[in-house]
C-alpha cells in the first residue's frame, strides 16, 4: 500500500480563538502543537504565525522563532505559508522564505475567499518561483480553481519550477470550487506528469 503523508495546519490565518479557544498563538504554542500533531503522525506543517493579539503576520522574526521551537522538538518538514492572510502585500507575503524552510506554498492564482479574495497574478507567480529556486525551497502549488493548475503548468513551461510538481488542491472555501470526488478527479486528470497532491477541505 501506498504511505499516506499528513500534513497539519495547526494555526491558519483566519480563525481566532473566539471560535477556537484552543488556537495556538505564540510561538511557544505552535511549537508545542505541532510537536503533538508529530507524535500523531504528521510528516509535514503547513506553517502560519501570528501576533501577540493572534492578528495573523508575515513577519520574519516571528516565523523564525517558530521554526527553531519546532526544530528543536522534533524534525517534521515545514512548509510555510506565502498566502498569508487577506490583505497583505505579495512583498509582505514572499519575505519569510530567506529562512530556507524545506517547502512553502504558492498559491497559483488570484481567488475568492469568502467576502475578500487574494491576489496572485502570474507576475506574482512568477516572483515567489523565483524567489523559492533562489533558497532552495520546494513549492507547493496551491490551486483552488482548474485555471490555476493552467497557471502552473506556465510557469513549468518557463524553468521556474522543478520536477516532480507538488500539488496542493484547496477546496470548500466559500466562493471557490467545493470538496466533490467529481471535481477532484478532474484536478487529477488535468495534472502534468510526475505530479504528485495533496487535498484540502476547508470552511471559513
Amino acid at each position: 500500500m501506498n504511505k499516506v503523508v499528513i500534513t497539519v495546519a495547526v494555526t491558519g490565518a483566519e480563525t481566532t480563538r473566539d471560535r477556537c479557544p484552543n488556537l495556538p498563538i505564540t510561538p511557544e504554542e505552535i511549537a508545542d502543537s505541532t510537536y503533538e500533531a508529530y507524535l500523531r503522525g504528521a510528516s509535514i506543517v503547513h506553517l502560519h504565525v501570528r501576533n501577540n493579539d493572534g492578528t495573523p503576520t508575515q513577519d520574519v522574526n516571528v516565523f523564525k522563532r517558530a521554526i527553531e521551537l519546532i526544530r528543536k522538538k522534533c524534525d517534521i518538514v515545514i512548509e510555510i505559508t506565502t498566502g498569508g492572510a487577506v490583505g497583505m502585500s505579495a512583498e509582505e507575503r514572499i519575505k519569510p522564505v530567506s529562512l530556507e524552510p524545506d517547502m512553502a506554498s504558492l498559491d497559483c492564482g488570484t481567488v475568492n475567499f469568502g467576502d475578500d479574495y487574494i491576489i496572485n497574478t502570474l507576475p506574482i507567480m512568477r516572483h515567489f518561483a523565483s524567489e523559492m529556486n533562489k533558497y532552495k525551497v520546494k513549492p507547493t502549488l496551491e490551486c483552488f480553481d482548474y485555471s490555476h493548475i493552467e497557471s502552473a503548468k506556465l510557469l513549468i513551461k518557463e524553468g521556474l519550477l522543478k520536477e516532480p510538481y507538488h500539488f496542493g488542491f484547496v477546496l470548500n472555501v466559500p466562493g471557490i470550487l467545493p470538496y466533490t470526488p467529481k471535481i477532484l478527479c478532474q484536478m487529477i486528470v488535468l495534472l502534468p506528469s510526475n505530479s504528485c497532491f495533496t487535498v484540502m477541505g476547508t470552511e471559513i
